[in-house]
């Protein structure tokens, strides 16, 4: 199986994976709470995106990855990480539910934006699937996750069945 075709079977799984995960498990265990001990876990999940970084590791990505791709979705990831930190350490007044909607935002158009590039790196015969390395499980496995949770983010700050 060609590698492009690989990473996309494998992006499409984590999607439905997580997705399944988030249906079963996750929003179940926070319908019931209030929005901020609900997405008080889910910050702290983000608060790993610093993970992003090894984008920029020589060794860990192939060197034949353009700097076009690592460098925007390394920074959006450890400024997400940031942010998450800063709405957690906010939440239960005003300016945490303000920081976690800067955070939310940030962190989902980051995650959508990294996509796009990618794609877009693709279209141009610039970016493989095999350029990333040992990396690979970000977008395949981390990256559908943190996408999910943003969505869970989003559903209650705007309390859509829940509290």
């Amino acid at each position: 199986m060609p590698a492009h075709v690989a990473f996309r079977i494998s992006v499409l799984f984590g999607l439905i994976a997580w997705g399944t995960v988030a249906v079963l498990y996750i929003w179940p265990a926070l319908g019931g709470l209030a929005v901020s001990d609900a997405v008080r876990p889910l910050l702290i999940l983000h608060a790993f995106r610093y993970l992003g970084l090894a984008f920029l590791i020589p060794g860990v990505v192939s060197p034949e990855l353009p700097v076009s791709f690592p460098s925007p979705a390394a920074l959006g990831d450890i400024v997400a990480a940031f942010l998450a930190l800063l709405a957690l350490l906010g939440l239960g007044n005003v300016v945490g539910t303000i920081l976690t909607w800067v955070f939310n935002i940030w962190g989902s158009a980051d995650l959508i934006f990294a996509f796009y590039n990618g794609a877009r790196l693709v279209r141009a015969g610039k970016l493989r699937a095999t350029y990333f390395g040992a990396a690979y499980f970000i977008p395949t496995f981390y990256v559908p996750l943190l996408l999910i949770t943003h969505g869970i983010i989003f559903c209650r700050l705007l309390s859509v069945g829940g509290h």
